[in-house]
């Protein structure tokens, strides 16, 4: 196969993202967002959000975070960020699927994807853990603008939110300050349970 071949089967196959769809609506709150919804949304949110992050950033290494994180999930699916269960074999099932994906491309092209999105699954870079801070930012975002609809129905606790999103910190102190303001207010509306 020739590189641009190459090239072309990845961004076809990649294009089953579409199809895995997360436990966050979109914000009309008529329908679940699918993952390449998602990775659209957080790397216009590095692009809009970059100046929040508490050290100095490479922009467009965070938005090629935010592209290429969730690619694993054609393969892995979606491990909702609550579910335990899903959360022991979570690691298993991406590194597979990063594995099989990324050696779909050139030489140099999959080590540098691979690299990247191993960066952001490490979070030790400053662009990983601000990169980390807006991938939880955007489903909270979504469950606030559709009044708490997913946390209620999986009847998340502010136990769950807090602790599950405690990283946000590492990457942006100011992005969790605000998210401190969207818990408490969904908790008093009961859309998060009290713990």
């Amino acid at each position: 196969m020739t590189r641009l071949e190459q090239q072309i089967e990845f961004i076809v196959e990649i294009d089953k993202l579409k199809e895995i769809t997360r436990q966050t609506y979109v914000s009309a709150g008529d329908r679940k967002e699918n993952d390449a919804e998602h990775a659209w949304h957080f790397a216009m949110m590095a692009v809009l959000l970059s100046e929040y992050a508490n050290e100095e950033i490479d922009v467009l290494k965070v938005v090629k975070m935010a592209l290429l994180h969730d690619l694993v999930e054609i393969d892995a699916g979606d491990t909702y960020l609550y579910d335990e269960e899903g959360a022991k074999t979570k690691a298993a099932r991406e590194e597979k699927a990063a594995d099989r994906l990324f050696h779909m491309l050139p030489e140099d092209q999959g080590q540098e994807f691979y690299a990247l999105w191993r960066e952001f699954e490490d979070k030790q870079t400053p662009e990983a853990r601000f990169a980390a801070s807006l991938d939880r930012l955007q489903p909270i975002l979504l469950n606030d603008a559709t009044d708490g609809k997913a946390w209620e129905e999986h009847g998340i606790t502010e136990e769950q939110v807090r602790k599950q999103n405690d990283h946000v910190k590492k990457g942006s102190k100011q992005i969790w300050e605000y998210l401190q303001q969207v818990f408490d207010k969904n908790i008093e509306k009961g859309k998060i349970q009290r713990s």
